[in-house]
């Protein structure tokens, strides 16, 4: 007897299909890598609320982790779901390929919800990147009084030196924030201390024609004859404008 049958029946023609609709499936899978980058990086919670521990891993092309992207793109959300789901605390603390963590990140781009959902839940308030800066340098750096202020609560190091030798207090100095220097010497900095060209952060503050912070330090108690690297003092380094100001402050000071 011949038996005749459509080609659906055909065992190989159904492989073939069951192949060709497999491939289709994982061309429109929701949760590959890049899709799972571009939640993060756009606050899609939803896409990244049930994730496998390999993808939780998972890094882009610059060593970052999803959390470092939404930490980076300021999505509190999915900073919190991401390190709620980290259990072993390994992302958390994962640094990219310069070495920056979530934290370094949050702290740059002045996101105070997510530097303190990262802090809960075990960030190193003190771990520097290649640059040998902590997330106090960045918060300095940017004028970030409010997250300045949690990271120092949560223990961060006043007086830490990055790779040039600077400290919170000097970024601060340079950036002409008065607000944070005062908080930043109030809590214990080192009013005098020097980078490695010699320069202390008064030095920065003249320098960079910061006034303001200037005098701040200088009634802080800044020595103004201390020398960098080159041979100049602080008045050496200031505009003959300024100096005049200068030297009246520290002679109020010595008054005083």
């Amino acid at each position: 007897m011949v038996c005749y049958y459509n080609k659906s029946q055909d065992p190989n023609e159904n492989k073939k299909k069951a192949q060709s609709i497999k491939m289709e499936m994982e061309i429109d899978t929701p949760n590959k890598d890049e899709d799972l980058f571009e939640a993060a990086e756009s606050g899609d919670s939803s896409t990244l609320k049930s994730l496998s521990p390999p993808q939780l891993s998972l890094r882009n092309e610059d060593g970052r982790s999803l959390l470092h992207v939404a930490a980076s793109s300021g999505h509190p959300e999915v900073v919190r779901i991401l390190s709620g789901a980290d259990k072993s605390g390994s992302l958390v603390n994962g640094q990219d390929e310069e070495g920056w963590a979530p934290l370094h990140s949050a702290a740059s781009i002045g996101n105070l919800e997510i530097v303190e959902i990262l802090l809960s839940s075990g960030a190193d308030v003190n771990l520097t990147n290649d640059g040998g800066r902590s997330a106090l340098h960045y918060a300095a750096s940017k004028g970030r009084l409010k997250i300045a202020e949690v990271l120092i609560t949560h223990g961060a190091k006043l007086n830490i030196k990055d790779k040039v030798g600077c400290t919170p207090l000097h970024r601060a100095a340079s950036t002409g924030n008065s607000q944070l220097c005062e908080l930043l010497i109030e809590e214990g900095a080192e009013v005098d201390a020097t980078d490695k060209a010699g320069q202390t952060p008064l030095m920065n503050a003249v320098i960079c024609h910061n006034d303001e912070v200037a005098l701040l330090l200088i009634r802080h108690g800044a020595d103004v004859d201390v020398e960098d690297k080159e041979g100049y003092t602080v008045l050496g380094r200031a505009s003959e404008d300024f100096r005049p100001f200068l030297v009246d402050a520290a002679q109020a000071m010595l008054e005083g």
